[in-house]
């Protein structure tokens, strides 16, 4: 690990420690898959209002296998994309009922295989769930990683096996939390509070844009 990278982390560790949980509410692993499903493309303060309810009127796995697709999407209308996220919720959850009894696997694999479910919706379960050392490069890790030079990748994949080979592995999860955290108080996309921020003397896209202190 490169020197800067630890004053890095050492920095986010000081400010927001490292004990930080998934801004998805969930009470189980269904529930959390589900609720990722819907925050592609959405924030989290809006799928957590639309699954307080969604989660009242499908109380388990087989009920959204279950439901009819026109309503479902209604339901979830105002997380965007409702359409597909509806089918491949209705689908995920017919697979977990068929091939993992109504359980959700715990390997990337397997995880993937899931209709809706790509590496990122996967590792936010294998991180918050099973607690296996994961990284989720979602909107914020993608571009704050970037900027912190920790990575020069645009694709996410890409993105996460350099912070795999970068960071240490206690951290693998709470980076995510952490950056999220950072991106919607200090880093702010498209107007960062860079005369606000605790690692600006640590960031290159700041060094190199030779910002003012104000």
């Amino acid at each position: 690990m490169r020197k800067n990278t630890r004053k890095i982390l050492d920095a986010l560790d000081a400010y927001y420690g490292m004990d930080g949980r998934c801004y998805l509410q969930h009470r189980n692993a269904w529930q959390l898959l589900i609720a990722t499903i819907l925050s592609a493309q959405c924030t989290d303060a809006r799928v957590n209002l639309v699954t307080e309810e969604l989660f009242r009127k499908y109380p388990n796995v087989e009920a959204f296998a279950n439901a009819r697709l026109e309503e479902l999407e209604q339901d979830i209308h105002s997380t965007g994309f409702y359409h597909n996220k509806a089918k491949n919720i209705i689908a995920c959850c017919k697979m977990l009922i068929e091939k993992y009894g109504g359980e959700v696997p715990k390997s990337i694999e397997e995880l993937t295989q899931l209709a809706g479910v790509g590496r990122k919706t996967a590792n936010v379960i294998r991180g918050n769930i099973f607690h296996e050392p994961s990284v989720v490069v979602d909107t914020h890790v993608k571009r704050i990683a970037k900027k912190l030079g920790l990575t020069q990748e645009e694709d996410p994949v890409k993105i996460e096996f350099d912070l795999m080979r970068e960071l240490p592995k206690d951290h693998w999860i709470a980076i995510n939390i952490q950056l999220i955290a950072f991106g919607r108080e200090i880093c702010k996309a498209p107007t960062p509070k860079c005369g606000q921020c605790f690692l600006r003397d640590l960031c290159p896209d700041y060094q190199k844009r030779g910002l003012s202190l104000h």
